[in-house]
């Protein structure tokens, strides 16, 4: 059977809603149109992908599967419509991938002084899937920090970055002015491996209610500020070490250049 990417689209909005009416705003459709397409589509693949209530929807295991992969298809079909747009147009084009909280500006300034007829885009990954837009073809290269799935990659180390304890303000310990690992044993530390797909907002507002505690990178720290949380360096905890990473069989002359000037720029900023 052919996939209906429109469909697929259709689907991956409500399944990242948990909500049709929120989705249909997205989408610029009608509610009811909505719902017909993912009738539509659960019918021409014959298996439910959502348990629908009054109050909310939910993916079934099968609507579980198809949001993951439509997650890897979706961005991977637009880079390729852009680039073939790009070739059209004769536009020379480069996407720098940035995890959060580190800052690319200054390699990308310096690498447009010198090619001033590229466009440059710049894509944000997600913390626990920061390699996914250089495997998509969203970008051809990225700013990451370490550890992240580095087959078939190339890899040009940086430097490293502190990390330090996210706490509540309130927090008995947010009075000190740094701290040791141990003196966070026995605290309740958000558990990241569990819990992948939250985002940073939704991390920070567990932590400011007093949930939990993290370990984040200064980076993080600095790029999120907020007058409920306290950031203090963790005097024995292992940096985390940054870098430049490209696709290992990548070697155009203008990715070898943004390379180049990022590196230099980057380890000096």
């Amino acid at each position: 059977m052919d996939l209906d990417l429109r469909k697929l689209r259709y689907f991956a909005s409500v399944a990242e809603h948990r909500h049709f009416g929120r989705a249909a705003e997205q989408l610029y459709i009608a509610q009811p149109v909505l719902s017909r397409q993912i009738k539509s589509l659960e019918q021409e693949l014959g298996c439910t992908l959502l348990l629908r209530t009054t109050r909310s929807v939910e993916l079934t295991t099968a609507g579980k599967q198809l949001y993951e992969e439509a997650q890897q298809l979706l961005p991977s079909i637009a880079a390729a419509v852009r680039r073939v747009h790009d070739v059209e147009q004769g536009v020379q084009r480069l996407a720098v991938a940035f995890s959060p909280g580190l800052h690319v500006s200054d390699a990308i300034r310096a690498f447009a002084s010198r090619h001033a007829d590229v466009e440059i885009d710049v894509i944000p990954a997600r913390w626990w899937e920061q390699d996914r837009p250089l495997r998509d073809g969203r970008a051809q290269v990225g700013y990451l920090r370490r550890p992240f799935d580095e087959t078939g990659l190339r890899v040009v180390p940086i430097g490293h970055e502190p990390r330090v304890a996210c706490i509540p303000a309130a927090h008995p310990l947010a009075c000190r002015q740094e701290l040791t690992s141990a003196d966070l044993e026995g605290e309740r530390m958000l558990d990241t491996s569990k819990r992948r797909t939250l985002t940073l907002e939704e991390k920070f507002e567990l932590i400011a209610a007093g949930r939990n505690i993290a370990l984040i990178p200064l980076g993080v720290a600095r790029s999120y500020s907020r007058p409920d949380l306290v950031y203090l360096p963790v005097t024995d905890a292992p940096a985390q070490e940054t870098c430049l990473a490209v696709a290992a069989d990548r070697r155009e002359r203008l990715l070898r250049d943004f390379l180049e000037v990022a590196a230099e720029t980057l380890r000096h900023s």
